[in-house]
């Protein structure tokens, strides 16, 4: 199975073009090279190479709501490949805990005096709070997605020769799907036509049928009210349904054909109106990482989803999200040097919160001040064999979990061998 190639660097820490892990394994064996870095693999060869012109890299961006997909393409080739998968969500929840908390300790303190306000009050209050606010700013879930994409568009930059970046800048053309024509025939009826709704119906509809909600099946795009009815071409009044319900429907009003399932009924038609949550995440943040990709001063390139998939399916390469990534805009070929990807989840550099609350809001536990006798909890080490994550504990015991799904064991911590400093990421290849 091929892997990521490995990122090279040389003694001045230049980067210099990625090379096979078959060639990086040998040049550690002869003691030419050394590990730089764990995750991404990156060696640095013991001498410098001031004339080196290595091959610059290209890195690809389809920027998502939940899973970010990373690819390096170097010419035509794709030479490395991560997902990103972000934890805004869980932001979003920590938040609202916490002001939970906080207004519920606030409304039993009977000693406190009574605020009471006017709604005019409260708006001219909320207004102020707004104008504080700097120009761009976003949510902290949605300012995460961006931090976070931009952390690994920075490392890619500092371990491989980088001459370009490409964004998936959006997702589906709105503007397009109800108005064909707004940029002339061409794009209605050429090659492309279609893909940016398709694309979008497939978001909307989680990939199945919407009435007996069957996956990975041929799918077709199906009018709710049928244009014979008087239904129209917009995307809100489209579903995606498998060839024999759309063949069983026929033109007939979804009322009567979902009669007898009224429970479905109420669902089709209320997806049918809900907005893209996602979606409105992607658009929310897509020009902000636009301009933090041309603050790097490379140039950038765009792409849109619907051009995505095409050239997926014209290739006919496999979903997935490092595959979109090495999809996007225009190209002419492409091969995969890799079919594995590095799986990145977000975890946090440790909560700031130094004491754990009860359900009522109150302290019940203080957290210790981290590091630990100079490890963190997540940093990756080795012992016994066994490679895996650290729980340190001031005792001087420390717990491994083992990747290879064995049953955790403690040990001093003189036994263990530290090979990765956790940097907030938790990682996985394949």
């Amino acid at each position: 199975m091929n892997t990521n190639f490995v990122f090279v660097l040389d003694a001045d820490q230049r980067p210099l073009s990625p090379c096979h892990p078959a060639r990086a394994r040998a040049l550690l064996r002869k003691g030419k090279a050394a590990v730089f870095r764990r995750y991404p693999f990156t060696i640095i060869l013991q001498r410098a190479i001031p004339d080196a012109t290595p091959t610059t890299c290209r890195v690809k961006l389809d920027p998502g709501a939940k899973t970010t997909g990373l690819a390096l393409v170097q010419g035509e080739k794709v030479i490395w490949g991560g997902e990103l998968h972000h934890r805004g969500h869980q932001i979003k929840e920590r938040l609202a805990s916490r002001a939970a908390l906080r207004r519920g300790r606030r409304n039993r303190l009977r000693y406190r005096k009574p605020s009471y306000r006017t709604r005019a009050q409260i708006n001219n209050a909320k207004a102020t709070y707004a104008r504080k606010r700097a120009a761009g700013w976003l949510p902290p879930s949605l300012q995460h997605r961006i931090d976070t994409t931009m952390t690994w568009v920075n490392r890619l930059m500092r371990y491989a020769p980088v001459g370009e970046l490409t964004q998936e800048l959006v997702r589906f053309d709105l503007q397009k799907m109800d108005n064909p024509e707004i940029s002339g025939v061409e794009y209605q009826q050429g090659e492309l036509a279609g893909y940016e709704l398709k694309e979008y119906l497939l978001q909307k509809w989680g990939r199945t049928c919407a009435y007996c909600g069957k996956a990975n099946i041929p799918l077709e795009v199906e009018h709710i009210h049928p244009r014979s009815k008087g239904g129209t071409d917009r995307a809100a009044n489209l579903a995606l349904a498998c060839v024999p319900c759309n063949q069983k429907k026929g033109n007939r009003p979804i009322e009567e054909f979902l009669k007898k399932k009224p429970e479905v009924l109420k669902r089709v038609l209320a997806q049918a109106k809900r907005p893209l949550k996602d979606a409105a995440a992607v658009n929310a943040t897509r020009w902000a990482l636009f301009h933090r990709l041309n603050a790097t001063g490379l140039p950038v390139t765009v792409g849109t989803g619907g051009q995505t998939k095409f050239n997926r399916t014209r290739f006919g390469i496999d979903k997935a999200h490092w595959k979109d990534a090495a999809c996007i805009g225009d190209m002419t070929a492409i091969a995969f040097a890799t079919d594995t990807a590095l799986a990145i989840t977000c975890k946090g550099q440790g909560g700031r919160q130094k004491a754990v609350v009860d359900r009522y809001g109150y302290p019940k536990q203080h957290r210790p001040l981290k590091p630990i006798h100079g490890w963190r909890s997540g940093d990756i080490a080795r012992c016994n064999g066994q490679v895996g994550r650290i729980s340190p504990r001031q005792t001087g015991s420390f717990e491994l979990r083992p990747f290879s799904g064995g049953k955790p064991f403690s040990r001093p911590v003189r036994h263990f061998e530290r090979l990765h400093r956790n940097d907030g990421y938790q990682y996985k290849i394949g």
